[in-house]
């Protein structure tokens, strides 16, 4: 057996782009794309896709340089996420709501030679441009201008999306990877901390992840796949490309609303659809809600969600699975696979247990849970603390111009080391509870904000709630909460009721000593709601005192 060896007819590099040529021959005259009156099937979006992939040639772009996205979930974001590794560069989608000195550091950070930009972000872009140094050579820009108002100029922008799409080839030989392990993605890291950090994935590993997630999820043939999760959020998840693999039907919102979203479901007949736990939270809180007349499957992760919130959803009609993944593996990795004996326990009991994270998916190769000094496996206990580490084909090629932040998370012992906190239970399924740096250590004990939280949430008034860490004379740090309440609710819940509370669910040092009440908590634009700042507020407070439990 030791002379075989690969050849050049089982050596062809794998890329997710090879989905759109097969998708147009099985489904060419299936819907593709639907946004508004806007109806594209598959075999119009593969030959604008290769037309706006030989105009982005044309203008001079190379193969891996980078190519910036600024836009929502409309068609030419679609596009741009075949469009432009088709042209051999690599796709920079940028969260739409970040500010403008951040957007000029990604820029500037990843060298972009082109930036598309969304008519309504057009303002954010000049004003990130305008913080160039004199030095920094400046992007060219293209507009899309979609469904807005006429541009009053073009002096900024070298054209227009649709421009480039009518000029291009529609039979132009795209760039294949040399290698499949050549970058295809640079993604910043979300926001939840203030330094993000860009991450870049390969073909070979989009490629595997795509395929992945949609055999973990079950995802059948032609589904109608609602677009609640942002694209440039990891990629939408690797489902940009997985929906092409399928033949499915993404129907674009330009932002999230609940009242629309539920009108595009009974509209187009959506079957999937994905969102961290805020969006489930939303869902289920509209005032008179009624259930789904038909079940939509719904992928949640992003944070751990609140066992309530997973109940009010799912009594509404919505299938809800749970996954954990990272920027950094480029979709979701670990899923909480579910056991038919499971559908006979108690609804508490089944939403306790699908909020954990649960296993490995298929296509990955192993998850743990360590002592991050040792790199010893923790007790499977469900209760010893540890770190979450990772390894398998989709986990990124490092970081961007950051050696020595690629080396602390890419182990030599073949582990990459994720920061998340977590316990492994005895049946081997894992239950994140906390980022590293929301663990909150009061008297010597190390306490769960997310277990905090999920008390906190099954509360009838409580809105949203986010749990930090606040300075303590006693105890070094005790647990703050922010809250944000009902619509119904405002001011008829006051602090101490939300403290006896949760004293009657958990122990004694684990009891917010503090509540804060907020309208709304800062989140980024997937829902994940910003702790970096909530800890900022906490720190400014003078510590508290007198809270000898």
């Amino acid at each position: 057996m030791d002379q075989f060896r690969p050849t050049p007819p089982n050596s062809t590099q794998l890329t997710p782009l090879t989905f759109l040529d097969r998708c147009a021959t099985v489904y060419g005259d299936c819907a593709s794309v639907v946004y508004g009156d806007i109806t594209y099937t598959w075999n119009e979006t593969r030959t604008r896709c290769l037309q706006l992939a030989s105009s982005i040639s044309n203008i001079g772009i190379k193969r891996h340089q980078v190519v910036s996205v600024v836009a929502p979930n409309v068609p030419a974001m679609y596009e741009l996420y075949f469009a432009i590794p088709l042209a051999g560069a690599v796709i920079n989608s940028i969260n739409t709501r970040l500010d403008a000195r951040t957007v000029s550091v990604i820029l500037t950070h990843s060298e972009s030679k082109l930036v598309f930009v969304d008519y309504q972000s057009v303002s954010l872009v000049l004003d990130a441009i305008s913080l160039f140094s004199p030095n920094t050579h400046k992007p060219m820009l293209v507009l899309i201008t979609d469904d807005g108002p006429p541009p009053q100029s073009m002096t900024e922008f070298r054209s227009t999306y649709e421009s480039m799409v009518e000029n291009g080839d529609p039979g132009f030989n795209w760039v294949r990877p040399v290698s499949e392990w050549d970058p295809i993605t640079l993604n910043y890291t979300s926001g939840t901390t203030s330094s993000p950090k860009g991450v870049v994935h390969c073909h070979r590993g989009m490629f595997v992840i795509a395929v992945d997630s949609l055999i973990e999820w079950s995802v059948p043939k032609q589904p109608v796949y609602l677009w609640t999760l942002p694209m440039f959020h990891a990629n939408g998840w690797s489902y940009t490309w997985g929906m092409a693999a399928v033949g499915g039907t993404n129907i674009c919102l330009r932002k999230f609303d609940a009242t629309v979203v539920y009108d595009a479901i009974d509209k187009h007949g959506v079957t999937h659809m994905c969102g961290a736990p805020v969006v489930l939270n939303m869902l289920s809180s509209i005032p008179n809600v009624k259930p789904l007349k038909q079940p939509v499957k719904i992928m949640t992760a992003g944070a751990p969600p609140p066992a309530a919130v997973l109940a009010r959803a799912e009594s509404l009609g919505f299938i809800i699975s749970h996954g954990y993944g990272l920027t950094e593996t480029g979709g979701l990795v670990v899923t909480c696979a579910w056991k038919r004996k499971w559908n006979r326990l108690p609804a508490t009991e089944r939403s306790r247990l699908k909020a954990r994270q649960g296993v490995r998916s298929i296509g990955f190769t192993d998850v743990d849970v360590v002592d991050p000094e040792s790199g010893v496996s923790v007790t499977r206990d469900g209760s010893t603390l540890g770190e979450v580490v990772l390894r398998g084909g989709c986990i990124m090629l490092g970081y961007l111009r950051d050696p020595e932040g690629t080396r602390k998370s890419m182990r030599e012992n073949g582990w990459f080391y994720t920061g998340d906190v977590a316990v492994m239970h005895p049946d081997g399924y894992l239950e994140i509870k906390d980022r590293s740096k929301d663990v909150i250590i009061s008297g010597g004990e190390n306490l769960s904000s997310v277990e905090v939280e999920s008390v906190l949430y099954t509360h009838p008034a409580v809105k949203e709630a986010a749990v930090v860490a606040r300075a303590d004379d006693y105890w070094g740090e005790t647990p703050c909460a922010f809250v944000s309440l009902k619509a119904e609710m405002v001011g008829k819940v006051k602090e101490k009721e939300l403290g006896e509370y949760c004293r009657g669910k958990l122990p004694g040092y684990m009891v917010p000593k503090t509540v804060v009440f907020k309208e709304e908590l800062p989140k980024t634009s997937t829902g994940k709601i910003q702790k970096f700042l909530l800890r900022e507020m906490a720190r400014r407070m003078e510590p508290s005192r007198n809270s000898r439990m």
